[in-house]
């Protein structure tokens, strides 16, 4: 019997985009093979159910060790792994994930194994966009201005063309004109759109929300009342600095528009998903090299799975299909990212840090494509968008590693990627409900309606004022690969991955005092075909 825990089972159906009651986690938990019955439960279950509750689950109809669970065979005692078949091209993959959970078994690594044959072919990665050797700004005020036209003149572009607006100063410029304007001719309130930047958030004594938001004409000021129940939630989801679409009516006195409609950027309900390459691409970030809670041992194993010394046929054969391996950001501990850190580091000199960085990678298949990203343990600037790793730290590592900025978009033969170490989710976390560190891919779906990775300017994300805001998504990636909050997590939103790939460091004092749980040596695989997702554990 392989036992799972109640916070397990509800995080497998939320990560598949479902909600599940209290009594059906508890017959789920109490079940002789409770991960072959999570399993079963989201193979068959009917895909317009939102809430799974003890009527969705069928137990006659599932027989324990069916041939849709496949347990891994080694000389070593191991857990059950689920394996969901893949799924066809949906227009609607927000409803599943089709995620795996391998649990990796700790003696299928080693000197005394198989090696896997090596995927053949070529792997090639093109980097999309970077800012790294194209950074032009200096601080100055003006660069502040271009920057914050910068990204309202291309989102609002993306909202124009859904939405009729017109500049604020036309609503301001003759208020008693305005309010004319704003009726029809039998005396009705007309609808009326601007776009603006939110500069300011506020609720009233009665619990509605006054926007505040500006255009390069002017500001105005929309009222989004409590009674709208739809709108009012979709209100509480904003954030300063966002840019967005208002369709609504004005008082009589023109000074206010009652909103009926927000617009957001938002990714288009059309999009279709594609089908993607070949092979295998495997996402991590947050590996913490120098740290004290850095996980050596499942790391290691981790590099064993790469090289393909395992003697599991299961393993072997995922590992001979891996072409890319993307690492977004946090590769090292750093020095001096926060007081007292030194403290915690088992390798104090930050070059070092890097070395022995480079020693691990060194270890890795040369065919496997290798691409790394920096964060905000790593030696650049901190503020973003950031360069890649400076030569004296590339230098040491083996050539089949690229090194991008962050945020990145690469291409890997076909299939988009964005990697972007995902610090705004900090700010998202404190701002919108919902959002938090256990559910990281909320935050990303969240930039995704945003179309902008980091909206929030002047809080725990120092933004640079470069001429272009290259956090805008102006290209839509097929993944979005996030990391920095140390929680996995895979979700789907509108055919975009959106994928949090944990970390390699067990809990720090700093997470302790947040009430921050990781889920270390934990790695999302991606079939670049099917675009279908598998975890694969290593801390067991």
């Amino acid at each position: 019997m392989t036992a799972m825990k109640q916070a397990d089972v509800l995080t497998a159906f939320i990560e598949e985009g479902y909600q599940i009651s209290p009594e059906a986690v508890e017959l789920i938990c109490s079940h002789c093979s409770p991960r072959e019955l999570v399993s079963h439960v989201l193979r068959t279950i009917d895909m317009s159910v939102l809430v799974i509750g003890i009527e969705h689950i069928d137990l006659g109809s599932f027989v324990p060790g069916n041939p849709n669970v496949l347990t891994l065979q080694s000389s070593a005692p191991i857990s059950s792994v689920l394996v969901s078949d893949p799924e066809p091209l949906s227009p609607n993959p927000a409803v599943s994930s089709s995620l795996s959970s391998y649990s990796v078994p700790a003696g299928s690594h080693g000197p005394g194994t198989r090696s896997a044959g090596r995927y053949p072919g070529n792997n090639p990665v093109t980097v999309l966009s970077d800012i790294s050797d194209n950074s032009t700004c200096v601080g100055e005020y003006m660069e502040f201005v271009q920057y914050f036209r910068n990204r309202y003149s291309r989102l609002s572009d993306i909202i124009r063309s859904r939405v009729n607006a017109r500049p604020i100063e036309s609503l301001k410029k003759n208020r008693s004109a305005a309010s004319s304007v704003n009726r029809r001719g039998n005396g009705e309130q007309s609808e009326l759109s601007i776009i603006g930047m939110i500069s300011d958030i506020k609720s009233t004594s009665n619990g509605h929300k006054v926007l505040e938001v500006e255009d390069p004409t002017g500001t105005f000021s929309v009222l989004v009342r409590t009674a709208d129940k739809e709108l009012f939630e979709q209100a509480m989801h904003l954030v300063l600095d966002e840019v967005a679409g208002f369709t609504g009516t004005l008082t009589n006195d023109g000074k206010l528009m009652i909103a009926q409609k927000i617009i957001l950027p938002d990714l288009p309900n059309t999009m279709s998903r594609k089908s993607g390459t070949h092979g295998k691409a495997v996402l991590t970030s947050d590996v913490h090299i120098g740290s004290s809670t850095f996980l050596e041992e499942p790391w290691e194993h981790f590099i064993d799975f790469l090289k393909g010394n395992t003697d599991n046929e299961a393993l072997a054969g995922i590992s001979r299909e891996v072409r890319y391996l993307l690492v977004a950001g946090d590769l090292v501990d750093g020095v001096g990212i926060y007081p007292g850190q030194e403290k915690e580091l088992n390798i104090e000199d930050v070059y070092d840090q890097y070395k022995r960085a480079a020693e691990y990678f060194d270890e890795v298949p040369k065919n496997i494509s290798i691409v790394i990203s920096p964060g905000n343990h790593d030696a650049v600037r901190q503020a973003e968008p950031q360069p890649k790793l400076p030569e004296r730290i590339r230098a040491d590592f083996p050539e089949n590693v690229t090194f991008v900025g962050n945020p990145a978009m690469v291409d890997l033969d076909g299939a988009r990627v964005l990697l972007y170490h995902g610090r705004s989710i900090d700010d998202l976390v404190a701002s919108v409900p919902g959002v938090s560190y256990h559910a990281p891919t909320k935050g990303m779906v969240e930039m995704m309606k945003f179309r902008h990775l980091s909206p929030i300017y002047g809080s725990r994300v120092s933004i640079a004022p470069e001429k272009q805001d290259h956090f805008v998504l102006n290209q839509v990636p097929d993944i979005l690969h996030c990391g920095h909050v140390h929680t996995i997590g895979v979700e789907w939103y509108k055919n975009v991955l959106l994928i949090n790939s944990g970390t390699w460091q067990s809990q720090t004092e700093f997470q302790k005092r947040m009430n921050v749980v990781p889920t270390p040596a934990q790695v999302p695989v991606v079939d670049l075909s099917t675009f279908k997702t598998t975890i694969l554990r290593f801390d067991d």
